[in-house]
């Protein structure tokens, strides 16, 4: 059996809402994640680790990293400190779709039509 599609992401951000709308005029069967209410554990972050660079995960354009220490953001783009993720979920780049082939960061039309695809 095939594992749901996910999306993560947080309700009100202009980008997760571009996506949602896209899965749903695609008639897409996904579980959003509210990443905001519903934190992310620490597995669900080593797998993301895993599949995709610092560099694509985190969003170096969020308040968050900008309130960052140096020290901190060098840790998280080591990948050494991943509980910083769970507890600051805007480092993230959103949204993120999780299909069993795909780990997409950010809203492209053109990769999460080739993701669902695959998916489905």
């Amino acid at each position: 059996m095939m594992n749901p599609i996910i999306l993560y992401g947080i309700p009100n951000c202009d980008t997760v809402r571009k996506a949602r709308k896209f899965l749903d005029a695609q008639q897409v069967d996904y579980q959003f994640h509210d990443f905001r209410k519903n934190s992310l554990t620490e597995d669900i972050l080593q797998d993301w680790q895993q599949r995709q660079p610092m560099e694509v995960i985190v969003n170096k354009r969020s308040t968050g990293w900008k309130q960052l220490s140096d020290e901190q953001k060098h840790q998280l783009m080591a990948g050494d400190n991943l509980p910083l993720l769970a507890e600051i979920p805007t480092l993230i780049k959103r949204p993120v779709l999780q299909t069993d082939d795909a780990l997409l960061f950010g809203f492209k039309e053109a990769d999460y039509q080739k993701a669902i695809q695959n998916a489905t």
